[in-house]
């Protein structure tokens, strides 16, 4: 027996190889899983999901926070006082990252014992800082009251959660939608990323089509707008963004676990040289004090600026469509997330449930709740678990690791701090790919009553840079179409029918017991045991036929 095996057995026989379950442990129904491969699972899922700690402070810092801006983004950022301020302002968002996604890790582990782990969503990032407060406080909603908007939402998703209605609001929905909204969010991702703001600045502003091709370097941009006047693709940095992207392509395409963060690392170090044309960090005021708070390396976390600057101003309509909106998406990508992170690691029962769920929602729930006061957009579960639970991560033990390693990232904010848009931008790109590879696919397309909502909020969302007109304009134009649909249907008697209606999705409770809750159905006893059940409690071969198995229960005997 190796030193490995030796530390497995040691643990699996303690007081946490049987709160978790881990083989060997002799408690019921273990998750068939070691110490070491939890371990090792833990960190798969932190370096696969790490790149978020740059990617969401850098999207954050682009609302301006609580640095004041005034005379509107082209005055603000050619001013070295403000400069500064989002620089500080950066770190806060690093720390509050990290701090959110420890938490949300740690409590998912202890408290659900499952291998999902939690951070601040993209998406919803993207949302909160170019719709709801605006790009550096253009918006409508000041960044403090957006920050109470998060936490008013994290205590109603709690309430929802704690009575078990959230998985009964996703059933609400129809599937064509549910699907849309996550390709319409990664094609808003991959626009965000394309640009250069907060991406590799490969699609720029243009006075006559709205969007043109960019990549020009700086000295070729207007003054005012922006925007390329010329030189377009001669900009270093586009290349070196572009080349980013090519390299978490090829990765991915092999497999290579880490790959984005792999990518960011490459294309960050090769711009922290200075004296270079891709350089972070030039001979200006502001490149030095970036470049001397990076050479510190190590930092003590704080968040100085953003912590607790909430402000329950709720008179503007706005903020309650943002607390929608944000309520909306999370229901449905938490929810979706967990559901198939779940099923991946073979956690489901027969009822489509799985064990620790309650506990799983309310800690999402709650890790929403905490994220408005440290100064964040809301967090959600990752679909990156997939990584550690491919690594044979099975119980909490996996999140609780990823968890340590965020706790590690606190200290580190410097180099976090100092990771360029063009190099996080790719990343950006790539996750809409991801996101949108199932989505497209999902989409019933050949029932236009179907297609044509999910296809307005997928071009929606990315051409009016919000994530709740495209769920207006989805979940208006579907009711508005099939409610004409079925009011001809009835008043025709059924002959009218649109072309493919054979082929219209089914969505929906399939049953009246699916309306309840699970403490209802536990409570009111509508969970009536199957006649089946028995058989499910036998201990069986694989090789043995199921029809043997009823004959052997029903005349009271176990099966060899």
């Amino acid at each position: 027996m190796g030193a490995i095996d030796r530390l497995n057995a040691r643990v699996a026989a303690s007081p946490v190889g049987r709160r978790f379950r881990l083989q060997g442990s002799g408690v019921a129904r273990e998750r068939q899983t070691t110490f070491f491969t939890e371990f090792r699972a833990g960190i798969a899922t932190f370096v696969t999901m790490a790149y978020i700690i740059s990617v969401n402070a850098t999207i954050l810092t682009e609302s301006g926070g609580t640095c004041d801006c005034i005379g509107g983004p082209n005055v603000c950022l050619a001013d070295p006082v403000y400069q500064e301020c989002l620089s500080e302002l950066k770190k806060d968002f690093i720390t509050a990252t990290s701090a959110i996604s420890l938490i949300g890790c740690i409590a998912m582990g202890l408290v659900a014992d499952l291998p999902i782990a939690i951070a601040p969503s993209l998406g919803l990032n993207a949302y909160f800082v170019y719709q709801v407060v605006g790009f550096h406080g253009t918006g409508k909603v000041r960044f403090e009251t957006a920050l109470a908007a998060v936490f008013l939402e994290g205590i109603i998703f709690l309430l929802l959660s704690a009575l078990g209605l959230r998985q009964l609001l996703t059933k609400a929905i129809p599937m064509s939608i549910k699907v849309a909204t996550s390709a319409g969010i990664g094609l808003f991702l991959t626009f965000i990323g394309l640009q250069n703001s907060a991406g590799i600045g490969l699609v720029s502003g243009n006075g006559a089509t709205l969007v043109g091709l960019g990549g020009c370097p700086p000295w070729a941009k207007n003054i005012d707008t922006n925007h390329c006047e010329g030189h377009t693709m001669e900009g270093p940095t586009t290349w070196l963004g572009i080349l980013g992207f090519l390299i978490i392509a090829i990765l991915m395409s092999f497999r290579v676990k880490g790959a984005i963060l792999l990518s960011i690392l490459f294309i960050s170090i090769i711009s922290w040289f200075r004296g270079t044309n891709v350089t972070y960090f030039p001979y200006t005021d502001v490149g030095d004090a970036a470049f001397d708070y990076f050479k510190g390396v190590v930092a003590i976390p704080k968040i100085r600026m953003i912590a607790g600057s909430l402000d329950f101003d709720l008179g503007n309509k706005d903020v309650w469509i943002a607390l929608v909106t944000f309520l909306y998406v999370d229901i449905l990508d938490a929810t979706g997330t967990m559901f198939s992170m779940a099923k991946y690691a073979g956690l489901m029962d027969e009822d489509g449930d799985f064990e620790g769920s309650y506990a799983a929602f309310l800690i999402d729930a709650f890790t929403v709740t905490i994220s408005g006061p440290l100064g964040s957009s809301p967090a959600t579960a990752y679909i990156e678990s997939g990584a550690g639970i491919a690594e044979g991560g099975r119980t909490g033990l996996t999140a609780i690791t990823t968890g340590l390693f965020f706790i590690l990232s606190l200290f580190f904010a410097p180099i976090f701090a100092s990771f360029p848009p063009w190099a996080t931008g790719p990343a950006l790109i790539m996750v809409g790919v991801l996101m949108a590879q199932t989505a497209f696919a999902a989409v019933n397309w050949n029932y236009l009553p179907d297609a044509i909502p999910a296809f307005l909020t997928i071009a929606l969302m990315p051409l009016t840079y919000s994530i709740a007109y495209g769920l207006i304009a989805g979940i208006g134009s579907y009711l508005i179409i099939n409610t004409v649909v079925l009011l001809l249907r009835k008043a025709s008697k059924d002959k009218l029918r649109p072309a493919n209606f054979d082929e219209k999705e089914v969505w929906g409770p399939k049953r009246k017991e699916d309306l309840y809750p699970l403490w209802v159905k536990h409570l009111l006893g509508k969970r009536a045991k199957k006649p089946n059940d028995a058989i499910r409690s036998v201990d069986t071969h694989d090789d043995q036929p199921v029809e043997e198995i009823k004959i052997d229960v029903e005349r009271g005997e176990k099966s060899k």
